[in-house]
């Protein structure tokens, strides 16, 4: 009778071998049916041999697996394993394999020992290696030869405020040097906290950082300028080194610090009561980061037995409580271009600055050399005006009062070329008069420039006027108009409001100037309502902004701007992003969640 095969994946290997057997049996010689088959003498006499003790389920295949396995681990070794990585799931194996050697286990297993366990309980997902991108790793041979420096956010209030820390990592020893917490990370806040580190622990050899302008000035527009941080490295004898744009991995070791920072304590403590108790927290947290924690690159070792300071005098430029404030900004002195020698005895002299008149075109237009144009209210034009130009400033004058000063774009070249076209040396750098031109006196309309604060505040005549917190940083127009005042923004109506002066005094505000030009439109809508999801994020034109955990289920307002988008709950805003994306939001609502059904 014949047997019923097997059904199993591996029913054509256990046919190819019955069918051998059934040869022998039928008389076939051994050697025979092996060359027929493919395979050696030995197997398909061991394939007889099992057929008659078990029948066709003996000739499929067996595991391969020792019977003895003497380099086996221990239950209690594997045991072991899976409760540290239940017990501190951030613990990869490599951690692992090190806290068992700590805690005495007789020859502890070893990385991939424990990865395999690991994967064969399910702990964790089996991923091959796949390093896309290859990464020249560098390292300082000593401590102290190199800080790398940075700012990073996510310190949550209740309030609702967002600080951030200012922070500095030991290149050679990863020594976390600097966890200081801010309020506003300006260039004073930075450099407080970076004085009041080196008075602990020394002066590093070299300082590196990124682009921001806390750190460096060569992006500071007209001219490249020294800020105070730099100051403070040139004073110390501190050489400053700078990423290229745009190239995080430069500073990775403080970066990948602050995704640790981020995982292990900000994304969980939530919202903290004050900044004091921010710093207490992320104090805590760094001790047992420097003195505790083991360290992958370093072998194991703790960042403070690899740390050694160096404290000497560090020479701070000036006490920032007790001295009065100086400018965060320190222009050197701009280096004059050689220029060929002139013929006449006026151009060979260094030019600082030169007047001449102009006539503002029908459109009350005025361009300059270098494509500097000055826009005016359409009742300035064809009026003649006064050009007093310098490398650094242009102020325009009418009728003896400066009307419009900016930054200037001219060099020395220009301001020669413009003497040869007939222009004339400057005297003293004119000021605005106190007399108030006719034309303001007598316009039914006034209209004035202003930059709003970050408080959302603009200063009308010494006292401050609050608009809104959306219009931190834009440059408005504000126009009165009788008793109302209209603030008009990129071209566009977005605030109207009682005038907070008298007409009698609005001649006399800085930069006032009349129109006649027709009221703008109002501008669309410029803001979106968001919830907040779990993970602390929100999406809006495609891009996901990052808000945090402890908003989580909120509502929040987002400020729709050209460049930025600006999350606000409750009148606060609690952070910026950047805008990425030119996709049209269409939905400006938040919506309830839709639970499945």
């Amino acid at each position: 009778m014949t047997q019923q095969l097997p059904n199993s994946p591996n029913d054509w290997v256990i046919e190819h071998r019955y069918r051998a057997v059934r040869q022998v049996l039928d008389g076939v010689s051994k050697s025979q049916v092996a060359q027929e088959c493919g395979a050696s003498r030995q197997s398909v006499h061991s394939w007889v041999i099992r057929y008659e003790a078990l029948g066709v389920a003996g000739l499929a295949d067996r595991s391969r697996r020792p019977l003895t396995s003497p380099n086996e681990l221990s239950p209690a070794v594997v045991a072991m394993v899976c409760e540290l990585r239940r017990t501190y799931p951030r613990w990869g194996a490599q951690r692992i394999a090190h806290e068992l050697a700590l805690r005495g286990v007789d020859a502890p297993p070893s990385r991939s020992s424990v990865y395999r366990i690991l994967v064969r309980h399910g702990l964790v997902a089996a991923q091959q290696q796949n390093h896309k991108r290859k990464y020249r790793r560098w390292q300082r041979d000593a401590p102290m030869q190199l800080w790398q420096i940075d700012i990073m956010g996510g310190v949550f209030l209740v309030d609702g405020r967002e600080c951030k820390v200012v922070t500095g990592i030991d290149d050679h020893s990863r020594f976390v040097v600097m966890a200081t917490v801010v309020a506003d990370p300006g260039a004073r806040a930075v450099c407080a906290a970076f004085t009041a580190t080196m008075a602990i622990y020394g002066v590093p050899s070299e300082v590196l950082t990124d682009n921001g302008k806390q750190f460096t000035g060569r992006f500071t527009k007209p001219y490249p300028a020294e800020v105070l941080f730099e100051r403070i490295c040139r004073e110390n004898g501190i050489t400053t080194r700078l990423t290229k744009p745009r190239s995080p991995t430069t500073t990775g070791k403080i970066e990948r610090f602050h995704k640790t920072l981020r995982r292990e304590l900000l994304d969980s403590a939530g919202p903290f009561a004050s900044i004091e108790v921010a710093q207490e927290a992320i104090d805590a947290w760094v001790h047992g980061y420097n003195h505790s924690r083991p360290h992958q690159s370093l072998g194991m070792a703790t960042p403070a037995t690899m740390f050694r300071p160096a404290p000497i005098e560090v020479v701070p430029p000036v006490p920032v409580d007790t001295e009065p404030l100086t400018p965060d900004v320190v222009v050197p002195p701009r280096p004059r271009r050689h220029l060929p020698p002139a013929t006449e005895h006026a151009l060979i002299e260094v030019v600082h600055a030169v007047e001449w008149e102009a006539v503002l075109t029908p459109r009350a237009r005025l361009l300059l050399p270098g494509d500097q144009q000055f826009k005016f209210t359409a009742a300035l034009a064809r009026r003649e005006v006064t050009v007093w130009a310098s490398d650094r400033s242009i102020h325009i004058v009418l009728d003896g009062t400066v009307i419009r000063t900016r930054p200037s774009r001219l060099s020395e070249h220009d301001l020669r070329d413009l003497l040869r076209r007939g222009a004339r040396i400057a005297g003293p750098e004119p000021a605005r008069g106190a007399a108030t031109i006719d034309i303001l006196t007598t316009s039914a309309v006034i209209e004035v420039a202003r930059t709003v604060s970050r408080d959302g505040c603009i200063g009308l005549g010494g006292d401050k006027v609050l608009l809104e917190s959306t219009l931190v940083g834009q440059r408005v127009t504000l126009r009165f108009e009788g008793a109302l005042m209209h603030v008009v923004a990129n071209g566009r109506l977005v605030k109207t409001m009682p005038a907070p002066l008298p007409p009698d005094q609005r001649a006399t505000l800085r930069g006032a100037r009349p129109t006649s030009e027709p009221l703008p439109p109002p501008a669309p809508p410029n803001r979106a309502m968001r919830r907040v999801a779990a993970n602390g994020t929100i999406t809006i034109a495609g891009q996901r902004l990052r808000v945090g955990r402890s908003y989580q289920g909120r509502t929040v307002a987002v400020a729709i701007d050209d460049t930025v988008f600006r999350v606000f709950i409750d009148g606060t805003e609690i952070c910026t992003h950047a805008r990425r994306t030119d996709t049209d939001i269409t939905i400006f609502k938040a919506y309830p969640r839709r639970h499945g059904t």
